[in-house]
């Protein structure tokens, strides 16, 4: 009970920090999971699951501050949540999902060392480039329950296509979209749900009330951004040694 206490509080947490920059926080809930040894067929559905919520609950506060593009946003959805859905359909061995994931985090956790902003002028979209963006991160979105926006945000603002807020609405809605994509899939091959999802939810609704407001009033301080790249340091390294 004691450690099950302990990993609420850590998703609370991330919940919290990764809302505020308009993230789901998946990378954060799967690195939290993997600390705490639990299995794969849990970590997806439940990483997936929290996203969910705690995106819709910041794609609502950003929408309503009007920080979104349906223009930006459209191409890129259309194209993610096919691969999603069958990304979520796919069940790697244990060993090759630890991988799959350790390696995703530790590329995650860049975008919390390395600040890109966009202070110039907005460019006009390119539909050849946002397509194919869309749906490799879909993919990976559903194979491993990272919902993508964190690493859909820094390109957006890589690229010139966003500035910040609207960035982090976009990124909020293409993982709410992505992780009703990808736990369908997940659904269609199986059809079981991990213990105590309802209190992962709850403990990442919680965090996100707060980092939810952060996101729409300021964003998340450098120093707990870096914070939240070591967690996902350590994490990464840690499945790939248990792999």
């Amino acid at each position: 009970m004691s450690e099950l206490l302990l990993l609420l509080l850590l998703v609370c947490i991330m919940a919290m920090l990764y809302s505020s920059v308009g993230h789901g926080g998946a990378s954060g809930y799967l690195a939290a999971m993997a600390l705490f040894g639990l299995s794969p067929d849990v970590m997806k559905p439940a990483a997936l699951t929290m996203n969910l919520f705690v995106a819709s609950l910041v794609l609502f506060r950003l929408y309503r501050a009007d920080y979104f593009s349906w223009q930006l946003f459209i191409p890129i959805a259309l194209a993610s949540m096919p691969l999603a859905f069958i990304g979520g359909m796919l069940l790697p061995q244990d060993s090759t999902y630890q991988y799959i994931v350790g390696a995703a985090l530790l590329l995650a956790s860049v975008s919390f060392f390395v600040s890109i902003t966009n202070e110039k002028t907005c460019v006009k979209p390119k539909l050849w480039l946002s397509v194919p963006v869309g749906g490799a991160l879909g993919f990976v979105s559903g194979l491993t329950g990272v919902g993508g926006g964190i690493y859909l945000s820094p390109l957006l603002l890589w690229l010139r296509w966003t500035r910040m807020r609207t960035n982090a609405a976009i990124a909020a809605a293409f993982i709410l979209v992505n992780s009703v994509a990808g736990l369908a899939g997940h659904v269609m091959t199986v059809n079981s749900w991990p213990d105590n999802i309802a209190w992962y939810v709850i403990a990442a609704l919680l965090g996100a009330v707060v980092g939810a407001e952060c996101a729409v009033r300021r964003l998340a301080p450098s120093i707990l951004r870096q914070l939240l790249g070591v967690v996902l340091v350590v994490a990464g390294i840690k499945m790939l040694l248990t792999a």
